[in-house]
């Protein structure tokens, strides 16, 4: 069972991460077509702004889900980054890329 639910997580990851790399790419044609003659600057600039802190964001995801998958090859994937425990399956189901568990990761906000 534990074999079928990996695969189907790292089927998932990898999914995850072309679809995020899919976006980034996106915001790459989309961050150069600003018009830097566009009337309201604060308007494109505000516009700028939002951009990349969403690239920021995706760029975090992606790594996050490159990590776990270079886990799967070293034989780690599921365990806490923290703890060295398990990862409860319940928390990866709902985040295949997470790097800790519930109580680690309550510990660090």
């Amino acid at each position: 069972m534990a074999g079928t639910t990996d695969a189907t997580r790292r089927e998932q990851l990898t999914a995850e991460r072309d679809r995020v790399n899919d976006q980034l790419k996106e915001l790459g044609i989309d961050r150069s077509s600003y018009d830097d003659g566009f009337a309201d600057s604060g308007q494109v600039t505000a516009e700028r702004g939002e951009v990349e802190a969403l690239s920021g964001q995706l760029s975090e995801t992606l790594s996050d889900i490159e990590d776990a998958l270079a886990k799967f090859e070293n034989g780690t994937y599921g365990e806490c980054e923290s703890c060295h425990q398990r990862i409860p399956e319940a928390r990866l189901e709902a985040m295949p890329a997470a790097r800790l568990c519930i109580q680690c990761a309550s510990k660090r906000r």
